[in-house]
């Protein structure tokens, strides 16, 4: 079959797709936008993608397409009511990232907790150096131990955020983003407890009409003064206006972001204003991309693909 890579280069070019070409004729672009998906899908029989839109607009001088592949868990860029119709299975890939995602949410909260960047500068500034005593610690900050850690999606990275939390000694609650988490091992609450209780909250869920927005100003101003905000999930879940005014206003203590409301993230957004890293830290949308990741995520692809020619459904969103 005719394979059509639309982002070749969402998985990074350290790591290799050849063993895609074992399974038919491929077609590989570094990167696809919306006005190109059209043209480059018409004769493919499977697509994969990542961001790249694929609905009804895009697919519709497609005619022999039968899979379409995620690089990814989400697979909000494609239209599932619209493939259901023309009898084009969706696959996506789970858990390849879980690991790398925890391990970022808690890199991005050390870096907000601790200071970090004003520590680090301090440094090698030459400033410690010139001083007398051993130590500086100038702004305080708190350790995790003790502390309430809330988490919205207890998904396969929402379990794995509690079990590191519950390491560093947190008392672990969560909400149920969809309202259907069958997770007892932690204390389900609703979202105003969640905001009101948390030191720390971290985003885990899809994003859907039920989680756009659902941390705007009114949900900022219900958390604690001193508490700390990750998004490791999707931009539209937080705000990013909302957000700029908790932060420049304390309304909470900081935020570390792997995903704003556009990616990437436009001049206009205003917490590209927000200079200060002991407050705010954005990365890239890179939490998901350990080498290790990246790998799983072409190979269990490859798995996707070879069971849709064996006639099996393996990972398949629109049943």
């Amino acid at each position: 079959m005719h394979i059509v890579i639309l982002e070749r280069d969402s998985v990074g070019k350290d790591v290799s797709v050849d063993c895609l070409k074992e399974l038919g004729e491929v077609t590989a672009y570094p990167n696809t936008v919306a006005g190109e998906v059209e043209d480059r899908v018409r004769d493919a029989e499977i697509i994969i993608a990542n961001k790249a839109p694929l609905n009804a607009e895009t697919l519709k001088d497609a005619p022999d397409v039968k899979l379409i592949c995620e690089f990814a868990t989400g697979y909000d860029n494609v239209d599932l009511e619209y493939c259901r119709r023309r009898g084009i299975k969706v696959a996506n890939v789970v858990n390849y990232s879980t690991a790398a995602v925890a391990q970022h949410t808690f890199a991005l909260c050390f870096y907000i907790l601790e200071k970090l960047n004003h520590y680090d500068h301090y440094v090698k500034s030459g400033e410690y150096a010139a001083q007398s005593r051993f130590s500086n610690f100038d702004i305080p900050f708190t350790e995790l131990d003790g502390k309430v850690w809330g988490i919205i999606g207890m998904g396969n990275i929402g379990r794995k955020t509690a079990q590191i939390a519950e390491a560093f000694g947190c008392k672990v609650i969560f909400y149920s983003a969809s309202g259907k988490s069958s997770c007892t091992d932690y204390e389900r609450v609703e979202l105003d407890a969640l905001l009101e209780k948390s030191d720390f909250l971290s985003i885990h869920c899809p994003l859907s009409d039920r989680t756009r927005n659902l941390i705007d100003l009114d949900a900022l101003k219900k958390m604690k003064r001193t508490a700390i905000l990750i998004n490791v999930a999707r931009g539209p879940i937080v705000n990013d206006e909302a957000l700029y005014t908790a932060l420049t206003e304390n309304i909470i203590a900081g935020a570390g972001l792997d995903v704003t409301g556009t990616e990437p993230m436009k001049d206009s957004n205003p917490l590209s204003r927000i200079m200060d890293s002991n407050k705010l830290i954005i990365t890239p949308h890179l939490a998901w991309a350990s080498i290790e990741a990246r790998s799983r995520v072409v190979t269990e692809t490859y798995k996707n693909i070879m069971a849709f020619y064996e006639g099996e459904d393996r990972n398949i969103v629109n049943p």
